[in-house]
């Protein structure tokens, strides 16, 4: 029976299109929550070289606090098994999906309810935050592009409160 099940994305697959912002659904992509308090142990582990500053980004894994990084990796990607070792590596890929926010006026929409001041907010970094009441983590990808990870369940709400917000502003 389960094997007849498939997973639908929460929000719809065409984008919304307004005056100066786009906003999208990101493909598919692995992501894992990864925690350590000796990071140069998760580092050997997966080979790659991870942050230390809170909010950079590094090697697709952004630095969520001390000791925990979001890994967001190609879908299908896999990492190894951390048995016996001081680290955490869970898979969370389908716990969230991504909207892209891009163009213009991509930080005035996510500003209309995000408490950051996006203006200051560098380009590669990442931090979780609060759209409305909605935790999320906000990856700024480019001068006008964020990307922002969201829970399954509040996706549908949040990319109709983004659109909704994005058609209030003029």
């Amino acid at each position: 029976m389960a094997d007849a099940l498939l997973r639908t994305d929460p929000v719809s697959g065409r984008a919304f299109a307004g005056d100066g912002v786009k906003i999208s659904l990101a493909p598919p992509m692995a992501r894992y929550s990864l925690r350590a308090r000796q990071p140069e142990v998760l580092e050997r582990l997966l080979g790659l070289k991870l942050s230390r500053q809170i909010g950079a980004t590094l090697n697709g894994a952004a630095c969520l606090g001390p000791d925990e990084w979001l890994l967001r990796a190609p879908a299908g990607t896999s990492l190894t098994t951390a048995a016996g070792l001081p680290v955490a590596i869970t898979e969370v890929s389908e716990r969230s999906v991504c909207l892209i926010v891009e163009g213009v006026r991509a930080a005035e929409v996510l500003a209309a309810v995000c408490p950051l001041d996006l203006d200051r907010y560098a380009l590669g970094r990442a931090t979780r935050t609060v759209f409305e009441t909605v935790e999320i983590v906000l990856l700024r990808t480019g001068e006008e592009r964020f990307e922002v990870e969201v829970w399954r369940s509040f996706a549908p709400w949040l990319n109709t409160s983004l659109q909704t917000a994005a058609g209030q502003l003029r």
